[in-house]
């Protein structure tokens, strides 16, 4: 594959400069054909150049990284955040983001968030698509709102959901399946305490080690053999004891007038 031809995009010197040498001690397969420390700046340079790979802060004096997202989704560019930015932000860009990076930026998270784009931009290209998580992710931040969509790749691309539409989650090991209320499961390679850090904690619980639940799709609860909740769709889901104190204060806020 040819260098995918990058810009990097921070206002803070040193972060700048450090991510530059990152990436080239570390990342052969980077070429690195511009820097900016602001928005403007970056839209100059996709406007000026083909650029396959942004990485782009987010908290940025005057305007912020979201907004340029358009010009970045216009050219197809991936887009890699790195941020020290806040847990919302943290939690949509886990749903939506190619990935993202905590500064300081790991060296191996570095390597693995390049790897991971080289592969989608051959995926993309084979396929002739347009990836449509970075829009999702502006309108998602814009609205100040809980996230309403994810993104889980499973086979050769990527599933859009939202999260209404999941019932529960179980744990397999080093993976999840994901229960939809179609009756479809997807496995995915996340752990669960990722989902549970994801999604909207009023609306999901975790009620075992191995399960995260939907509340919204609870009918009922009981104690026949163990503490067991019922699903809308007729499932019946066991809750760990160590967990019974969390989901009934869970379930009396719920339910209060």
């Amino acid at each position: 594959m040819k260098p995918l031809k990058t810009i990097i995009v921070d206002d803070e010197e040193f972060a700048r400069s450090s991510l530059f040498f990152l990436l080239q001690q570390n990342c052969p397969q980077i070429e690195i054909i511009g820097i900016a420390k602001s928005v403007a700046e970056a839209k100059e340079l996709l406007e000026r150049n083909h650029v396959d790979v942004i990485f782009l802060d987010i908290a940025m004096p005057g305007t912020n990284g979201f907004e340029l997202i358009p010009a970045a989704t216009k050219q197809q560019a991936a887009v890699i955040f790195t941020t020290a930015y806040d847990q919302y932000a943290i939690r949509a860009i886990k749903a939506n983001a190619l990935d993202y990076l905590l500064k300081p930026i790991d060296i191996d998270e570095l390597k693995e968030a390049v790897d991971k784009v080289e592969g989608y931009l051959e995926r993309m290209a084979k396929q002739g698509e347009q990836d449509d998580r970075m829009i999702n992710l502006g309108n998602a931040l814009a609205k100040d709102a809980e996230i309403s969509k994810i993104t889980l790749p499973f086979g050769q691309g990527f599933k859009m959901i939202s999260v209404n539409d999941i019932l529960y989650i179980e744990a397999d090991s080093n993976y999840s399946v994901v229960h939809l209320n179609s009756e479809e499961k997807i496995t995915v390679s996340k752990v669960l305490r990722e989902f549970e850090e994801l999604l909207p904690s009023a609306q999901f619980l975790r009620v075992h080690k191995s399960t995260l639940v939907n509340l919204d799709y609870l009918v009922e609860y009981n104690n026949k053999n163990g503490l067991q909740i019922l699903l809308k769709n007729g499932v019946s889901l066991n809750v760990s004891r160590r967990r019974a104190t969390e989901f009934f204060e869970k379930i009396k806020s719920l339910t209060k007038p």
